[in-house]
């Protein structure tokens, strides 16, 4: 196979080690009849392994120019149904049938692995579960506790929406070109039923962001904007905690007391 040309706009490294690519698809584990979508195939590490095993496959390309190639070697292997798209605009939701819910997969851009992943949240209900390869330090983020300095917004809201398990590291050498960071894998499974309900998402999302907007000071300093005295003292959380410091379930009671109905 020859090099694929790199468009850095686009923040390709394509991945190209068989044992890992074999590790992933394992991962996955794609039964038949299941609704699979990758996000940015690229030259088809991980589509031409799972379209073998399960006959179908929709994947979402950005690059025009991957595409042609992509369907040549893919042409025997069952049905690949290519969205030319960018997977940050794309509606997951005309993919999702209720009896057959989506399996997302990726080797994921850094450059937009965050915002995609926000993204991908509003469509939760529809997925099954996801398996993304990411920047490592983004999945520690994604998986990070309360009280850890990789805490924060991202954790939150993740954690509010999904059960995340780092599942094994990838060092930059299984990619073309190598990446200056090391990657993980990971898996998200989004709860059928969230424990801890946030009347209001909107403002719950509002919360965290204005919280960590701001880490370094306390709860009372950071959301002086959103949370007066007055209502501090109805709320059953120290004020001069520092927002790493509190759970998922914290920021929803908070929003939730600020908002009965």
């Amino acid at each position: 196979m020859h090099a694929p040309i790199v468009r850095k706009r686009f923040g390709q490294h394509f991945l190209h080690d068989k044992q890992i690519i074999q590790r992933i698809v394992e991962m996955i584990a794609p039964q038949p009849g299941q609704h699979l979508v990758e996000i940015g195939p690229g030259q088809g590490a991980l589509t031409v392994p799972i379209l073998r095993k399960i006959g179908q496959l929709d994947v979402i390309e950005i690059d025009r120019d991957l595409i042609p190639p992509l369907k040549s070697r893919c042409a025997d292997k069952g049905n690949l149904i290519v969205h030319e798209a960018d997977a940050l605009e794309f509606d997951f939701a005309e993919l999702a049938e209720p009896d057959q819910p989506l399996r997302v997969i990726g080797n994921l851009p850094y450059n937009i692995s965050t915002p995609l992943i926000f993204h991908l949240l509003h469509y939760a209900h529809d997925i099954l579960d996801m398996h993304f390869m990411l920047q490592k330090e983004v999945v520690e983020r994604l998986a990070a506790q309360p009280g850890t300095e990789d805490y924060g917004r991202l954790s939150i809201m993740m954690q509010y929406h999904c059960q995340v398990i780092p599942l094994f590291n990838v060092s930059p050498a299984a990619f073309y070109p190598p990446p200056q960071v090391e990657s993980s894998v990971v898996r998200l499974i989004p709860y059928q039923e969230i424990s801890h309900f946030a009347r209001d998402y909107k403002h719950f999302s509002l919360l965290v962001r204005e919280a960590f907007s701001h880490r370094r000071k306390t709860l009372r300093n950071s959301l002086k904007e959103l949370i007066d005295d007055a209502e501090w003292k109805t709320i059953a959380v120290d004020s001069h905690l520092r927002p790493e410091q509190l759970r998922v379930e914290d920021y929803v009671n908070i929003s939730n007391q600020l908002n009965p109905k």
